[in-house]
Formats: structure tokens, C-alpha cells, sequence
């Protein structure tokens, strides 16, 4: 098939059979149709038909060596510096498409099944399985049909203070149940899977498993069909609206996020990539580079909301005619200050890429993760400069219906702007409390504060991680001059 449209997405979506609870609501078919469904759906349908747009489908595909049809770019393996140019530049128009709004756009998972299917012979193979030539199976699989993946990482929040296994129900965290001649029966749930208008979800472990015998039942990663039989996926509250006029970014970008039962799933053995092998659980994602290129497409991500931040914060500051106060230039050169670092950022990466051990050009994963580690301390900081600069013109936003009732002509003296006629200014300041201030904007703060997880864990594995043995060095030849 290859890349498809945004037509064919939304018939796929429609006639995969599918276990969504939302509420009491049990939805099986039509859940692009959904109230609560419907505008990401669009949005999603939107972004896959960018890829056929003439002027952009030379950067949006390429062509398969397997099949001679057009397919994702995102699942291109940067083997040359132009590679990685094609993928960063494919990634951004996803990105800027939404504002950097969301999260899972196809690219993300499908760049870290790209470096997976790359570093094959990490997975190896055992005396059932050949976890390598799944992988790659399944990566062709994913890339030829252009499929769309969820995933899921993490156990129940039921008791942090002990392991899975330690847990009042062995069977709270998804583990193995049993093996048999199709494959593995799984038991359990995981958080937290964004995007359940997906046609796949991957599952793969996200902490640090023990290799003692406890984790081993945890300790596998795999790959399933949404219309598996045992399946579940319970969502929370949609932050979705109607009206585009009130809510802007909540009526086309909810992402939707749910937990994932697995009550007795059978996965087949070909869609086993790991099992029962803790240690190679926790080394998956670093040695196969597919925590570099999810930070990689991450960034590319930030920086479009970077951007997005820095265009609406100016045009509200321009449009009520705060522009010309030092503090509110002071604000505004602060989310310069963030857009330009996180530039930098990726500039630095693709400039210092490398090849890894499974021949793919790796962009460097050093300032990938100062990126990864700086963004949760300074997304929080754009939403706060964003109200600072709205203030109490953030709640003085009635609904779009006044604008058709009596009262219409007090909102047109009473609410117009500087530069804007009260109908233009009611529609910014709607979109940016939509950003910061509603349902879909605390989602948004919380999503991206723990993105790639606990940051204050992350700044730890930084921590532990960067190599400070040639500057103590530095520093202890410094101190032997003053001496001297």
C-alpha cells in the first residue's frame, strides 16, 4: 500500500474492530466518528495527507527498496547526512502542522522502530524464536501498510513503593501468564497508551527491571494488532470541543490517553521482540539508538512549540499594546532565549551524528539528552509567561454564541484591543487559554513535565551518565599550578 491518505486512514480506523471504553460507552467500530474522537481523528487524517501534497511528497516519503511504492520518511534509516536532513525536515511539517501540540504523531514510534529493526541482531534469538528477524519483519510490516502505533510503557500507579511482583495482585502489571504452541498469554495492564486511534500498539518496558527471577515474567517486549481479542483500552475524560471558535487547539489536537488491559491477550510468537530477559529490557533503548531518535524527533516537536509560544506570545503583546514595556520584552526575549536553545540543541546533534555499530547515522545523543532533560524545566516556563502576558484578559472571554446575541454590541466596544476588533481578539486569547489554561492545557503541561519520564530521575541518569572525568582532571591540574 504505502503512504496513505488521510481518507484511507480514517476507513481502516473505522472497520478495525477495536475494545475503547470511554465511559460506560463501549466503542468497537466508527470511533473516528465519535464525539469524543472526531477532531483528532481529522487532524491525524490531515497530517497522513500531507504526504501526497506535490509540493511536499519529495520530502514526506521516499520510495521502498522492498516494494518500489512510496512510504513514511520517518521510517527512512539515515545511512548519509542528507538522510538525516530529508527526516528533520519531514518531522518539523508534521510538527508545525499542530504547533508541536502533539505528542504522537506517526513519526515518534516510527523512528524508534526504525532504529530497533536497524540494531536486529541486538535482539538475537533463542530456540523458539528469532526475536532479530521479527523485528525486521515487523518494522517492513509497519512502514509498507504506513501504519499508525501506540504504545505502552508503564505498570499501574498501585504501590511505587514495591516492585510488580510485590504488588497485592502479581497479575496489577502485565507479565506472562503462559507459553504455548501460538505464542504468550499475557495478564495485566500498563499506562499509558497516547492515542488509542491507533491500528497497532507496541509494548516495551520503561524501568529498570532486576535480572532476578521476580521480574523475569515482566520482562519482554512485543508488538499487537488493537483488534486482538482481550485488548482494552479505558480512556480518561476527552478534553475534546465542538466549537473551534472556543477551544482551538482542544477541538483538533486531544490526543487521548488510556490504560491498557491485557486480559489474557495472546501474543504470537512472531511479534515477540523480547521475552523474559531483563537485562536485555533495560539495554534496548540505548544500545539500538531508539531512545536517540525518539529524543531526536522529540526535539524537532519542541521546537515547533517553541515557535508556536513565541508567535502568539508577541501577537498578544502587539494586539492589546504591552509590546513596548520592558518586562513583557523581557518575557518574550526569555521564550527567544528557550526557542534558540533548543535549536541549537538539534543543530549540534545532526552536525555531530555518527555511525552507529548497525550503520545508521546517529545524530549525537550528548545534546539530545541535555535537550530531553532541559525541556520539562522550561515548557512549564512558556505557559507561565503566556499568562503573565494575558492576565485577567484570559478570562474575560465569553462564549462564541454572544457573538451572536443582543449583548454582541457591548462585546465589540468593551472587548476590542489595540489592534484587533473585539471578534480577532476573543479568538487569540481563546487559543492561548486553551494553551495554558484549560482541560487540554493542563494535559499539555503535565504531558510534556514528564515526557521521557521522572525528570528528576532523568537529571540523575544524566548525571551518571555524562563523562566528567576529563574536566575534574582539568580542574585538579588548575589547583597543582596555583600550588606551584
Amino acid at each position: 500500500m504505502g503512504a496513505r491518505t488521510g481518507k484511507q486512514y480514517l476507513e481502516e480506523i473505522d472497520k478495525t474492530p477495536r475494545e475503547v471504553w470511554y465511559g460506560g460507552e463501549k466503542i468497537t467500530y466508527g470511533i473516528t466518528k465519535h464525539p469524543a474522537f472526531k477532531g483528532i481523528a481529522q487532524t491525524m487524517a490531515e497530517l497522513y495527507d500531507l504526504q501526497h501534497d506535490p509540493e511536499l511528497i519529495d520530502i514526506m516519503t521516499y520510495i521502498s527498496s522492498k516494494t518500489g511504492e512510496r512510504v513514511g520518511t520517518s521510517f527512512l534509516m539515515p545511512k548519509k547526512r542528507e538522510d538525516l536532513v530529508k527526516r528533520t525536515t519531514m518531522m518539523k511539517i508534521w510538527a508545525d502542522y499542530s504547533g508541536g501540540m502533539l505528542g504522537r504523531t506517526p513519526d515518534y514510534l516510527n523512528s524508534a522502530l526504525m532504529a530497533m529493526a536497524s540494531a536486529a541482531n541486538f535482539f538475537g534469538k533463542n530456540e523458539r524464536i528469532n526475536f532479530a528477524e521479527n523485528i525486521i519483519n515487523y518494522y517492513e510490516y509497519v512502514r509498507e501498510n504506513d501504519l499508525l502505533l501506540t504504545h505502552t510503557l508503564i505498570n499501574p500507579q498501585v504501590n511505587r513503593s514495591v516492585g510488580p511482583s510485590k504488588q497485592v495482585d502479581p497479575f496489577i502489571a502485565a507479565r506472562i501468564v503462559e507459553k504455548n504452541s501460538e505464542g504468550v498469554i499475557i495478564r495485566g495492564a500498563r499506562m499509558l497508551a497516547t492515542f488509542p486511534l491507533a491500528d497497532e500498539i507496541l509494548v516495551f518496558p520503561s524501568t529498570v527491571l532486576r535480572s532476578g527471577q521476580d521480574d523475569v515474567p515482566y520482562a519482554m517486549a512485543f508488538a499487537l494488532s488493537v483488534s486482538t481479542p482481550g485488548l482494552k483500552f479505558i480512556c480518561r475524560e476527552s478534553f475534546s470541543h465542538e466549537s473551534k471558535f472556543d477551544h482551538p487547539l482542544a477541538s483538533r489536537f486531544d490526543e487521548q490517553d488510556a490504560v491498557v488491559v491485557f486480559d489474557d491477550v495472546l501474543v504470537p510468537w512472531e511479534r515477540i521482540f523480547i521475552l523474559e530477559d531483563p537485562e536485555k529490557c533495560n539495554l534496548y533503548s540505548d544500545v539500538t539508538n531508539a531512545v536517540v531518535f525518539m529524543a531526536h524527533q522529540s526535539l524537532v516537536r519542541e521546537i515547533a512549540k517553541c515557535e508556536f509560544v513565541l508567535g502568539l506570545a508577541t501577537l498578544m503583546a502587539e494586539t492589546i499594546g504591552i509590546d513596548q514595556f520592558h518586562h513583557v520584552q523581557e518575557k518574550i526575549a526569555e521564550i527567544i532565549m528557550i526557542t534558540e536553545t533548543m535549536k541549537a540543541f538539534l543543530v549540534a546533534s545532526e552536525a555531530n551524528a555518527k555511525m552507529s555499530e548497525w550503520g545508521i547515522l546517529t545524530p549525537d545523543k550528548t545534546f539530545l539528552n541535555a535537550a530531553r532533560n532541559l525541556w520539562p524545566r522550561v515548557s512549564h516556563r512558556l505557559n507561565e509567561i503566556i499568562r503573565q502576558l494575558g492576565a485577567s484578559g484570559l478570562m474575560t472571554i465569553p462564549p462564541e454564541s454572544i457573538m451572536v446575541s443582543e449583548a454582541r454590541k457591548y462585546v465589540d466596544k468593551y472587548l476590542q484591543a489595540k489592534l484587533a476588533n473585539a471578534e480577532e481578539r476573543l479568538k487569540l486569547f481563546k487559543l492561548a487559554w486553551d494553551f495554558v489554561g484549560s482541560s487540554f492545557g493542563s494535559r499539555q503541561d503535565l504531558y510534556e513535565y514528564f515526557f521521557f519520564g521522572d525528570p528528576v530521575r532523568m537529571a540523575s541518569n544524566l548525571y551518571n551518565w555524562y563523562n566528567k572525568e576529563l574536566l575534574k582532571e582539568r580542574i585538579k591540574k588548575f589547583l597543582q599550578k596555583v600550588e606551584k
